[in-house]
């Protein structure tokens, strides 16, 4: 199987693409490096150098040397024998994210009532840059190789999850999606042929849920559906997963999408979505 390279963000010229021409002059360099700096350190560079960090970045010495002083001030980086590392602080971070959204808030009993009610891993994951990111995740057994927890970002073509996110997206968003993320092989499962991917969308909104065997990682199967908020948009997608060893794609959709689906239905309405009577369909145009 192909490796899974899990990242925390998109590396600083992603992040200046995406910036659009008008608002150029209200780009803040500055900052944009000093986060990339942070992001730099990862579970392959736990305590890199300074050289290490200049290298990663592609910011000079000088540079990087003046981020890491502004940091340590800070409280986010310490320094230890030449080498740096993250401090507890940069936790702040996130957990001001998970207490200023709502949706995980509000999410979070529900995962734990899905985890009970089937005994799996219950997982709610938003789409950024290309990527599933989890943000709010109950584990019950360790059953992918790699250490998912908040926070890890995983490939969307590949995941029940990246789907159920995708088929619901604007086709700009996939057509963006598919160009600057192309699809590759993690396992001989792994769909990557971007027509066959955009079909499989077409049938995710359609049913409802995503259900996928064995494309992230071999035995690993996932089922997912979307969480709508007051406005009716996708704006997460919970998941349920388990091994092959454990159950079926039929078991998947007879027995856990039904409670993924009252579940995502529940918290829905408390973000203040009312639930419609008819299922979504594929509209003209779509993709």
């Amino acid at each position: 199987m192909a490796a899974i390279k899990t990242t925390s963000e998109p590396r600083p010229e992603s992040r200046t693409e995406s910036i659009s021409a008008g608002s150029d002059r209200d780009h803040v360099q500055s900052l944009e490096r000093g986060l990339a700096l942070l992001l730099a350190f990862d579970a392959e560079h736990p305590e890199p150098t300074l050289t290490e960090l200049a290298q990663l970045t592609g910011y000079s010495r000088p540079a990087v040397r003046r981020f890491l002083i502004t940091l340590e001030r800070l409280g986010y980086v310490s320094s230890r024998a030449g080498r740096w590392s993250l401090t507890p602080r940069v936790l702040l971070i996130g957990q001001h994210y998970t207490e200023s959204h709502a949706l995980v808030a509000v999410a979070q009993p529900h995962l734990l009532a899905l985890a009970e009610q089937t005994g799996e891993s219950a997982s709610l994951a938003v789409l950024d840059s290309g990527e599933v990111a989890y943000v709010a995740r109950v584990p019950v057994r360790r059953i992918m190789s790699i250490n998912v927890q908040v926070g890890t970002r995983v490939p969307a073509h590949a995941t029940s999850m990246g789907r159920v996110l995708l088929a619901w997206a604007p086709a700009g968003v996939v057509d963006e999606v598919l160009t600057r993320h192309p699809p590759r092989a993690l396992t001989a499962r792994t769909t990557t042929d971007p027509v066959a991917l955009r079909n499989l969308l077409h049938e995710v909104r359609a049913q409802g849920f995503a259900v996928v065997s064995g494309e992230l990682e071999s035995g690993l199967l996932s089922a997912a559906v979307p969480v709508r908020d007051r406005s009716g948009t996708v704006v997460a997608a919970l998941a349920s997963s388990t091994s092959t060893g454990r159950a079926s794609e039929q078991v998947l959709r007879r027995d856990t999408v039904p409670l993924l689906l009252e579940a995502a239905d529940r918290i829905g309405t408390e973000l203040g979505h009312r639930r419609q009577t008819q299922r979504s369909v594929p509209s003209e145009g779509f993709y």
